[in-house]
């Protein structure tokens, strides 16, 4: 039997949250060095969130008033752990992001490498040591 398809119930961008420990250094992350456009600081109950936008993504960074004592099993997507294990973004010149990751100090655990021909991606990560990939669509 084919599964019933339902249309879908949502509207708008997705967007995604991520707890930080330091604000301050995920911001310079996601704005200077990946180059997301930043949209917005804002206070709830006792966290700040800034936004950034990609394409139609937003990418909310989440930093409570109280330091977190919690943290993501290391290793993205080697890590051995389910749950949310990495984003990935696509950019447009991931030669240039890298670059920009490497001058910035940047954990790359995947350099720079073609994914199938013509198709360049690297894995970095952010300060929270939660990974990004990034990948170019072909030109």
């Amino acid at each position: 039997m084919a599964p019933t398809r339902h249309p879908p119930t949502f509207v708008g961008a997705i967007e995604i949250g991520i707890g930080v420990g330091d604000l301050e250094a995920c911001t310079t992350f996601y704005q200077e060095v990946i180059g997301l456009e930043y949209l917005c600081e804002m206070r709830v109950e006792a966290a700040s969130i800034r936004r950034f936008a990609h394409g139609d993504a937003v990418i909310k960074l989440w930093f409570d008033d109280e330091p977190c004592q919690l943290a993501n099993p290391p290793h993205g997507f080697a890590g051995g752990a389910t749950g949310l294990r990495y984003l990935a973004f696509q950019v447009d010149d991931v030669s240039a992001v890298v670059a920009r990751c490497v001058a910035a100090g940047v954990e790359i655990p995947r350099p720079l490498a073609e994914f199938r021909p013509g198709v360049p991606y690297a894995v970095v990560a952010d300060p929270e040591g939660n990974w990004i990939e990034l990948t170019q669509r072909r030109s």
